[in-house]
């Protein structure tokens, strides 16, 4: 599939049939490696031409807005796919892949009448992709607060020890607690561990003789225990904090221990549950955003093409997927089919062309063209 389309109209002079004919033959004969599509485009209502200018000034605002959604729903797709180690799924349009849709296009007539002004079709297209990114806004912020409360969980069980959570290291039997004694947990810089072990029991008195367990031990800390007389904790605090040891408070709760794995377990089911959903209403979303653009892409070559070519509407359009290295070779072609003298009051500044540099269009063409990017 490719990713990158070229949307081109050319006028026709006697029959679209002969003229896309004319387009398949050459095509296949200087470029044949060119994937070439006819775009059906029904018979729209024109208007007038006043509303049809003043429509032509905001079509390119909307198509970038519009080309904008569907990227962004793409992108939120691949993280999502990505995060989940799911296989990436082809992106459809109702079950259709997307590049069929778009060469095989036809008009949905029951969604957009042909009879309606273009003006309305436009305006209830982006209306309707304003809605989906709005929807897409809520749901992406919904699923980031339970990611973000997992993450702040997992990051407190599994950071330094200076600040993570010490539930999952600590057992029951480490801790002693009695009217009388009580068990402090000790973070000891690893570098400094000898030092510890050579000094707690003088940090202040009635400290129980090797009393000290490390628990467990990480990059940076070590977690040691240390069993001492409940009435000498808060000098041994000090003590310890002078010798750049770390008590870090805590108090063994099987029920809070509980709770909290609950409230993990909860987080996982819920933020799997959002994941899901939401990939499934991007698949949706993502397939209803790419109909509507091109729609949009019909009607914007329509108006183009009347506002270039004149009434009544005598034109071609067509969907080309060009290499890079082919594309000079295909515009050639393309021009080669429309009037001369037209040609030549489109050409670039550096041949001389009388439409070069109006509106800072420096790819100006004799026919309408625009590129579709789809990823």
């Amino acid at each position: 599939m490719a990713s990158r389309y070229w949307m081109v109209s050319l006028p026709v002079q006697n029959s679209a049939s002969s003229l896309w004919n004319n387009l398949q033959d050459q095509i296949s004969k200087h470029s044949f490696d060119t994937p070439l599509y006819r775009f059906n485009i029904p018979n729209l209502r024109v208007g007038t031409l006043d509303s049809l200018l003043a429509l032509s000034d905001d079509l390119l605002k909307s198509n970038t807005f519009i080309e904008g959604v569907s990227h962004k729903i793409r992108r939120q797709i691949e993280e999502l796919e990505r995060v989940s180690g799911s296989e990436s799924n082809a992106l459809t349009v109702d079950g259709q892949p997307i590049d069929s849709y778009l060469t095989r296009f036809v008009w949905d007539e029951a969604k957009y009448p042909t009879m309606s002004p273009l003006r309305e079709i436009v305006n209830g297209i982006h209306h309707q992709v304003a809605k989906i990114e709005d929807d897409l806004k809520v749901r992406v912020a919904e699923y980031n607060t339970v990611r973000g409360q997992l993450n702040a969980i997992n990051r407190k069980q599994s950071g330094s020890l200076a600040v993570r959570d010490l539930s999952n290291l600590v057992k029951p039997e480490d801790i002693i607690t009695s009217e009388h004694l009580v068990t402090l947990l000790v973070i000891v810089p690893k570098y400094s561990q000898k030092d510890w072990l050579s000094s707690y029991e003088t940090l202040t008195s009635y400290v129980v003789p090797r009393s000290s367990k490390k628990l467990y031990e990480d990059n940076e800390y070590a977690l040691y225990t240390v069993t001492l007389f409940g009435r000498v904790a808060d000098n041994f605090r000090v003590s310890a904090r002078e010798k750049g040891f770390q008590i870090r408070d805590f108090e063994y709760s099987p029920e809070a221990q509980e709770s909290r794995k609950q409230e993990l377990d909860k987080l996982i089911q819920d933020q799997d549950n959002l994941r899901s959903s939401l990939l499934q209403w991007c698949y949706t979303s993502y397939g209803e955003v790419f109909s509507s653009w091109m729609h949009f892409c019909a009607v914007r070559v329509f108006a183009e093409s009347i506002l270039r070519y004149g009434l009544p509407p005598s034109f071609l359009a067509c969907v080309l997927a060009p290499s890079v290295k082919g594309e000079k070779k295909v515009r050639s072609i393309l021009e080669g089919l429309c009037d001369s003298a037209n040609s030549t009051y489109w050409k670039t500044e550096d041949e001389g062309g009388a439409m070069a540099g109006l509106g800072g269009d420096a790819d100006a063409h004799p026919y309408v063209s625009f590129t579709i990017n789809i990823a």
